[in-house]
């Protein structure tokens, strides 16, 4: 390797969403100071994701004076805000659906909100549309917020959808569009930890088999072309449970099975890796060999390494969902040891050292930072 090529490796930034912490949060076993300084106390940043609507009372009408303790707060433990998870819900009407001009302003709210908590990047659902991202550009060069899209496990990176985003953004030419990549997208099996909350309800050890060879027959496949393969692959989950005596886990089978284990393969985030600008490293277990069995987290820290990204990955646990059992403080210590490994194979390392962090985001988003965030 020549010194070069060893520049030009990326350095990715350590990190997490609090949304890992769900099940802690919602159990009320941490408010949501308690859950910053768990977070920082632990090791699990620098890196800090939030999710606006879930952590912040009265999201996104947000006061300067909480505001301001937020900041202080994030300062104090040594953490480096980087994303807020936003929503671009267009059925928050129970009788219609927003119109372009009232999703604009709702989204101009959050925006604000993500500035004023100090936040470089809103992550945005992928719900929205080229015209609305399009709409959305100047507003978020105003306030000095990049918005990254996440592409989520029901689509991927070449999803066509995505690929009329990416297409978009190159005719708009705005440093302050980008994406989010979700491993949740390429995943390489069903998650372990899923099968045995499901045998803990009781599925016959049959029936599971057979979930894991319909999901392995459609990651051989490939993703589904369009949302109709989706729509076909998700009832197929359902029919599958309904033969084998259990319909009532059919609905779970097919959101599980279709909606959170993309079977997209590694290489497709080269589509729109010049776009990244954020990452959720989700995953959903770790196993007794130290290593995350049904997500590729070596492949994907190596490819985001090898591309030369240095922004920040946020570990998404959503193990949470099912497993009851362990600690998810734990399961996360686990898989970032496993991203520090898979980058340092790599010929790079992980940033865990938030004035680095804070270095690095400003180099990786120079025009977020360069402007100032502000409200």
């Amino acid at each position: 390797m020549t010194a070069q090529e060893a520049l030009a490796k990326g350095t990715p930034i350590q990190g997490v969403t609090l949304y890992s912490y769900t099940r802690a949060f919602h159990g009320r076993e941490y408010d949501l100071e308690q859950l910053i300084r768990k977070v920082a106390a632990e090791g699990h940043g620098p890196g800090l994701e939030i999710i606006g609507f879930s952590s912040f009372r009265g999201f996104p009408h947000i006061d300067d004076t909480f505001a301001g303790g937020f900041r202080d707060l994030i300062d104090e433990v040594g953490l480096v805000t980087t994303s807020l998870a936003v929503n671009a819900d267009i059925g928050i009407h129970r009788d219609r659906m927003l119109t372009q001009d009232e999703l604009i302003d709702y989204m101009t709210l959050q925006i604000k909100a993500a500035a004023k908590l100090g936040f470089p990047i809103a992550r945005v659902q992928i719900s929205i549309t080229p015209d609305s991202m399009e709409a959305l550009a100047p507003i978020a060069e105003e306030h000095g917020v990049t918005l990254a899209l996440e592409v989520h496990a029901d689509q991927y990176a070449s999803h066509p959808r995505i690929l009329a985003l990416r297409d978009r953004y190159e005719k708009v030419a705005s440093p302050f569009l980008g994406f989010t990549m979700d491993w949740g997208a390429t995943v390489s099996g069903f998650a372990p930890s899923l099968i045995e909350a499901y045998r803990r309800r009781g599925a016959s050890e049959e029936l599971l088999g057979k979930v894991v060879d319909l999901w392995n027959t459609y990651y051989e496949e490939g993703p589904p072309a369009d949302q109709a393969v989706h729509g076909q692959r998700f009832g197929s989950f359902i029919g599958l449970a309904a033969q084998n005596g259990r319909p009532d886990l059919g609905i779970d089978f097919g959101i599980n099975g279709t909606g959170l284990f993309g079977p997209a393969r590694v290489d497709d985030w080269l589509e729109i890796m010049p776009w990244v600008t954020h990452v959720h490293g989700k995953f959903f277990g770790i196993d007794e060999n130290g290593e995350e069995p049904s997500v590729p987290v070596r492949d994907l820290i190596t490819l985001l390494v090898e591309n030369g990204y240095s922004g920040a990955v946020s570990s998404e646990y959503e193990g949470w969902h099912w497993n009851h059992w362990q600690s998810p403080f734990d399961i996360i210590a686990g898989e970032q040891a496993v991203q520090r490994s898979a980058a340092e194979n790599a010929g790079s390392r992980m940033i865990t050292d938030a004035a680095e962090a804070q270095q690095a985001l400003a180099a990786h988003l120079p025009h977020t930072l360069t402007k100032g965030i502000r409200a």
